[in-house]
């Protein structure tokens, strides 16, 4: 799994809070989050450094970042079962994946404004009330259309809530080296909650049925909202809201998605999804010509014309598209084509899950030790290898095999994204750190979501059956992405 990602922006170093006037104060350099100097008090003393209500912030932050994780995670070891309830089909399966990665991907670009203009506890309430709802809303779906609705909403208050929770960590804890160690539990917290999300589905599909994996929002919540009560009110700040940007962003993203999971279905010349290309392309255009000429885009194209960032956006592309594309992929692996229980299937991912966070945490000493750039370039041509080494995978295949060839999947972006994140954030200037983490984040979340539609398109066989040339064709296509991405990485990249 690709590390954590990062805020688009963080909102609650500004000094203005909700109805009190601003203060003026010196100035502090905000590195945990990335964003430019802003202004907040003196440090205080050492022994003052942890208000008593920090640690309700950072649980409250903690349990918003972990269901929004999990909610990924273990929807997908769902996905035969809601298929078998709702009748989906395999194109109904993909927008249930897709229709949340794409709103978060989408609304990311923008939700730190929007966290900015609110205050970093308003904007996380209000992102946490539309999650709980929305889910309550995916548990009572009496079809696949309802359903994708409501994750819809969920995507759009995941949007919300990522950026916004670790806001609210800057907020609550003013000395640096209790921040980082509050920012350290909570990029823990989102790898071991991927990790317990297929354990957690496959336990609660099998006993209790699907409802339940959006049921368990419910109370976790109420609980976030409860703790909020207690975190006193975030600063809030002036911040352009890109609308024109954020709306023609959304039509791009899904009319893409639809072109590419209807292709698949309908057929790649059939007129809905030649509409639907037609629309993307429209829209990419608009987007283009409204975030030249707005005074704040959310997107600075001048910005792109860094090979230091353009390579790094590609590259966050094409991992999260082998990763979250290759984690759809077994999900149905080992339900339809192996027969494996939920609760089994989620257990598969669990020795994956852990690689996974020990080489995020080796990731960045390796990156220090011999250069960013060896480690993002190996990085891919890892993961290269994991889609190649999954080509053999068949319905009779060794179990130990099957976890073996998965290893390379584990550390590939893993190894990656960490350094290339960081080579992203010294090659921007600090006021642009909040946009480039941002892009970065929504492109990554949108490889994810093209690689599900391309995975689905492939995967369905005759009568709805698995098909394994149709996941070979996916393999190898996603191989060949990520081997121009490595290429594109050792030729354009410096090595430091």
């Amino acid at each position: 799994m690709p590390a954590a990602p990062l805020p688009s922006r963080s909102t609650s170093s500004a000094r203005r809070h909700d109805d009190e006037p601003s203060a003026p104060g010196p100035r502090l350099r905000g590195q945990a989050d990335g964003v430019r100097a802003i202004t907040s008090p003196p440090e205080p003393p050492a022994e003052s450094a942890v208000p008593p209500r920090s640690g309700v912030a950072l649980v409250a932050s903690l349990l918003g970042f972990t269901v929004i994780t999990i909610d990924v995670s273990a929807v997908n070891i769902a996905l035969p079962a809601i298929g078998d309830s709702l009748r989906g089909g395999m194109a109904g399966l993909q927008w249930v994946v897709d229709a949340y990665t794409l709103m978060f991907a989408a609304l990311m670009l923008s939700a730190g404004a929007l966290a900015d203009r609110a205050g970093a506890r308003r904007a996380y309430s209000w992102g946490v009330a539309l999650f709980t709802l929305a889910s309550l809303g995916c548990a009572l779906a009496p079809g696949i259309a309802v359903l994708v609705g409501a994750r819809v909403a969920q995507g759009a208050a995941a949007a919300v809530v990522m950026p916004a929770s670790l806001a609210l960590i800057r907020q609550a804890y003013q000395d640096a080296r209790a921040r980082a160690r509050a920012i350290a539990l909570w990029t823990v917290g989102g790898s071991v909650a991927m990790a317990a999300g297929p354990v957690l589905g496959g336990l609660l599909t099998d006993s209790a049925g699907w409802r339940t994996v959006f049921l368990l929002n419910l109370p976790v919540g109420a609980a976030i909202l409860g703790l909020l009560i207690r975190v006193p009110r975030s600063p809030r700040r002036p911040a352009a809201l890109d609308g024109g940007g954020q709306l023609t962003a959304v039509v791009t993203l899904a009319g893409l998605a639809f072109a590419v999971i209807e292709g698949g279905h309908l057929g790649w010349t059939s007129t809905p999804v030649l509409a639907a290309a037609a629309l993307t392309l429209a829209s990419g255009y608009a987007f283009r010509v409204v975030e030249a000429r707005h005074r704040q885009p959310m997107v600075p194209l001048a910005m792109l014309t860094n090979r230091q960032v353009a390579v790094p956006l590609a590259v966050g592309f094409a991992i999260n598209a082998a990763f979250y594309g290759g984690i759809f992929l077994l999900g149905l692996y080992y339900q339809q084509l192996r027969g494996m229980t939920g609760i089994a299937a989620g257990l598969m991912f669990v020795p994956m899950s852990a690689a996974v966070t020990a080489t995020n945490l080796m990731s960045p000493r390796l990156a220090e030790r011999i250069g960013r750039r060896p480690v993002i370039v190996a990085g891919q041509l890892i993961f290269t290898a994991a889609m190649l080494a999954m080509l053999p995978l068949a319905a009779h295949t060794p179990v130990w095999l099957v976890l073996v060839l998965l290893l390379p999947l584990s550390v590939g972006g893993a190894l990656a994204v960490p350094a290339l994140t960081a080579l992203l954030m010294d090659a921007v200037p600090q006021e642009r750190a909040g946009a480039a983490s941002g892009l970065l984040n929504s492109l990554r979340q949108t490889g994810g979501a093209l690689a599900v539609a391309l995975f689905g398109s492939l995967l369905s066989g005759p009568g709805g059956s698995f098909s394994l040339p149709g996941m070979r064709i996916g393999l190898l296509a996603v191989a060949a992405l990520l081997l121009v991405t490595a290429v594109l990485s050792r030729l354009l990249l410096p090595r430091g």
